[in-house]
């Protein structure tokens, strides 16, 4: 009987333990419970962090997180206003707020993650689709971006990479999507705290074209360098001409001036020596008759002169023999 006594006990020691078990559970600081009987939500969240006490078997605990929660949504792909298709990759972060609400509708936290890629990309495409590409990108709409300075006069001149401007900037259409989410999410019981863009690149469609328009505005701004350096070198080699041909001029004009000076001054010189007497004149004009023979008769040249010409005056008297 003995034995037997000692088996009821242990036995009834283990029953009770596990009731008291079965009866107890903790909750921690980063955690919010609901108890639920036979699958129906029982009393409120339990919210403050310890021991606790339910009852046994039919009681089940649900445990519900209470620290902020993370969403990272994947890139999507979708059309601006203005017909560019980019693709965007949102962020978010997000807490439950009303556990009991949260518990009811959504269940545990794969389902929460579900809903929020509907609901966060649905808001996001409106979003988008109601902005120009540049409202999307540019931070505020007072940012002054930087600008290559090498580029600033093409860019003035050509208007060209002069920003468009937008009316709100990325920060004001983040706030948009954040509030249209927040209100569709709170019926959920969670509190939206934050959404941003984390990436937002050009679609692989339309990102060549992209490309090919940078590199055309590129390619107008060198062949704008390229027609203002040819015109600057046309500009150079006309006034290097006119220079030179003003340098000629100046230069023949001198020449001019003292050839025609050393000549008065050597027709006077002549003047001077030949006039002195008869003899000298008859001289000088035998010297130039003499040097004009030179220049004129040549190997086979024939003259037809007359016999009361100049030329053949001192011809006529020419011996022969080397007498006269």
């Amino acid at each position: 009987m003995s034995g037997m006594k000692i088996l009821l006990v242990l036995a009834a020691v283990g029953i009770g333990s596990y009731l008291v078990a079965s009866s107890v559970y903790t909750v921690s600081e980063v955690e919010q419970i609901i108890i639920t009987q036979f699958g129906k939500p029982e009393g409120t969240p339990v919210r403050t962090a310890g021991l606790k006490l339910k009852m046994p078997f039919i009681q089940e605990v649900n445990s519900i997180e209470k620290r902020v929660l993370e969403w990272d949504g994947n890139p999507s792909d979708m059309p601006t206003k203005d017909k560019l298709y980019i693709s965007v990759d949102l962020y978010a972060r997000w807490r439950i707020v009303d556990p009991l609400q949260y518990f009811l509708r959504l269940r545990d936290e794969r389902s929460a993650q579900s809903r929020l890629d509907d609901i966060f990309g649905s808001e996001t495409r409106n979003a988008v689709a109601k902005h120009e590409l540049i409202e999307i990108i540019r931070t505020t709409k007072d940012r002054v971006p930087l600008r290559d300075a090498l580029l600033t006069d093409a860019e003035k001149q050509l208007n060209m990479g002069a920003l468009v401007p937008i009316q709100k900037g990325r920060q004001v259409v983040e706030r948009e999507i954040f509030a249209s989410a927040a209100e569709k999410i709170r019926i959920f019981g969670i509190e939206l705290l934050d959404i941003r863009f984390k990436r937002i690149n050009y679609n692989e469609s339309v990102r060549p074209k992209i490309f090919d328009r940078m590199i055309s505005e590129r390619r107008q701004i060198a062949e704008r360098y390229l027609s203002e350096g040819n015109g600057e070198a046309a500009r150079i080699r006309g006034n290097r001409v006119r220079d030179l041909a003003k340098i000629e001029s100046e230069a023949y004009r001198q020449v001019e001036e003292v050839r025609g000076a050393a000549d008065a001054k050597a027709t006077e010189i002549y003047a001077k020596a030949y006039n002195q007497s008869r003899e000298a004149v008859a001289f000088y004009e035998f010297t130039r008759t003499m040097a004009s023979y030179k220049s004129t008769i040549a190997k086979n040249t024939t003259l037809v002169l007359s016999t009361d010409s100049d030329l053949f005056k001192f011809l006529k008297g020419m011996n022969p023999g080397g007498k006269r």
